[in-house]
């Protein structure tokens, strides 16, 4: 796809205008439209605070030895009907499996009674301060749903421009990876060009994962903060990812590609142009009208994204009001230290990355970050580095990487290359752990390292990607999942950086990997 050289743009300032009235409008509505609603949720919250101190006394066990006994045979019991549960779905005979689960739920719910009978929690006392709970939480329930009610104007302009967004991704990811293929000539090619790729992407991730891990043991934020503990008994809304290998290659392969564009799964869409492309590379001279055909939706669907961008600016301003009027200066006072240490951490890693890609480029590197700016602005203002894609493969193919390569390398990256996410996983879920008093020996934080290597690939599509990851790996380390509530406040503050980060991590991988195959031009 040959790209015309624009004009100077004016939608960096645009956005960055947003942005700050975003944020100035986001603090008056704070104090004023929804002032009565934050601070019946702040007063709720020092209440919920309260009687969960009181209630830890009726909580506390009485003969650890005999809970420790109970809680292995729990465990063991709960894994057992897990399995139960997935064997079901084989099994020619229904009914022994449902006996055999039932039978382990039955002998799950003795052992909690058990468990029960080793505390106070029967006691009247500890029923009314439940009671009690269970009032506050309603209320402070209602006045978050209020709050969301007046704040729904200014996140409906975001939604609908990432709805905008996501219409145009999967047939721009499919139209450009096609022709791309296509016009690399072989599978040879692709492999070549694939094997470069993906050994780019798996040394960036492991370096950001290396990194979150080396800055949260040098901070150390969770022991700094003393937050309390979370609350055990609300459902943080959070599901937890799946860590088997099974789940992970259903995510990956499409059942069917229409399924897959609907719901914006951009690993397998990848999958299927790759097959797509690479059939339509081997047939030859056939194929060039289907190319052609290709090629020009895709020509059409940049314009259209032309259009989705003088949106942007209306969106970032709807977002930052929205996250600003919810959050205030409260929410960053307190996790100040946790937010702060967490931006360095990302500012090391853009050192880094730019550093390592000044080894290829040289000083281009500069002049690609430069360019990159408007999609790094709009990746960072929306909390979403999918709307930035159209934007970031525009300019990446005005810095001189070839269609082919960026048409390529760029929809495997939003897969395989999110580095500001990879490393807000190792930080968050250390942090979670310190937050508790957990230590973590090195050899564990390794293994851990590892786990999030393997489950964070292929769910750029999911809500929330980063916290589904972490809430799956809390499980497996024995860390309380109830531990992500203390993220829950300031993820949109957080995403809003990994988000930026990821647009920086692949344009540089796009703009190596180009130089790796020679096809990096002066522009």
């Amino acid at each position: 796809m040959e790209i015309k050289p624009a004009g100077r743009s004016k939608l960096t300032l645009y956005i960055g205008i947003a942005l700050l009235a975003g944020i100035a409008a986001g603090f008056i509505l704070n104090k004023n439209y929804v002032g009565i609603e934050n601070t019946s949720i702040a007063n709720a919250d020092i209440q919920l605070a309260h009687i969960d101190n009181a209630m830890l006394p009726f909580e506390t066990i009485k003969d650890t030895t005999a809970a420790n006994a109970l809680l292995v045979v729990q465990k063991k019991l709960q894994s057992q009907k897990k399995e139960a549960e997935k064997s079901l779905l084989s099994t020619p005979d229904e009914t022994q499996s449902l006996a055999e689960i039932k039978i382990l739920s039955d002998s799950i719910q003795q052992l909690q009674l058990k468990l029960a009978a080793l505390t106070d929690t029967a006691s009247a006392g500890y029923k009314t301060l439940q009671k009690q709970r269970d009032i506050i939480a309603v209320q402070k329930s209602n006045s978050i749903k209020s709050r969301d009610g007046k704040l729904d104007w200014f996140t409906i302009l975001a939604d609908i421009f990432l709805r905008l967004i996501k219409m145009i991704v999967a047939p721009l990811v499919f139209t450009t990876l096609v022709v791309g293929v296509a016009k690399l000539g072989d599978i040879k090619a692709v492999g070549r060009i694939g094997g470069k790729t993906l050994l780019w992407f798996i040394s960036a991730s492991l370096l950001s994962l290396l990194l979150g891990m080396l800055l949260v043991n040098l901070f150390e934020p969770g022991n700094a903060m003393h937050l309390p503990l979370p609350d055990s008994h609300v459902s943080t809304g959070i599901d937890k990812a799946a860590l088997t290998l099974k789940d992970f290659f259903y995510h990956v392969f499409p059942a069917s590609v229409i399924d897959a564009m609907a719901k914006n799964e951009i690993l397998q869409i990848v999958v299927f142009a790759l097959f797509f492309g690479v059939a339509a590379a081997a047939l030859g001279e056939i194929t060039k009208p289907v190319i052609h055909a290709l090629d020009a939706i895709a020509h059409i669907i940049l314009k259209v994204t032309g259009y989705v961008m003088g949106f942007a600016p209306v969106a970032v301003f709807g977002a930052m009001t929205a996250i600003i009027a919810k959050q205030g200066i409260g929410i960053l006072k307190t996790y100040s230290i946790f937010i702060g240490e967490f931006y360095f951490g990302l500012l090391m890693l853009w050192i880094v990355l730019i550093l390592i890609g000044s080894l290829f480029i040289k000083k281009r590197v500069f002049t690609l970050i430069k360019r990159m700016k408007e999609p790094i602005l709009l990746a960072f203002s929306t909390s979403s580095s999918e709307a930035a894609f159209p934007k970031t493969m525009l300019e990446l193919e005005r810095f001189g990487c070839k269609d082919k390569i960026v048409s390529f390398v760029l929809p495997l990256g939003y897969s395989f290359n999110l580095d500001g996410s990879m490393m807000y996983m190792t930080f968050a879920s250390l942090f979670i752990a310190q937050s508790y008093g957990m230590h973590m020996p090195l050899g564990t934080q390794l293994t851990m390292l590892l786990v999030l290597m393997l489950t964070s690939k292929g769910i750029a599509g999911v809500p929330r990607a980063s916290l589904v990851v972490i809430a799956g790996t809390l499980a497996t380390f024995n860390i309380p999942e109830a531990g992500i509530a203390l993220l829950l406040g300031i993820d949109p503050l957080l995403d809003m950086g990994r988000s930026a980060t990821n647009v920086v991590g692949n344009s540089i991988a796009t703009a190596v990997v180009s130089k790796w195959e020679g096809e990096l031009e002066h522009k």
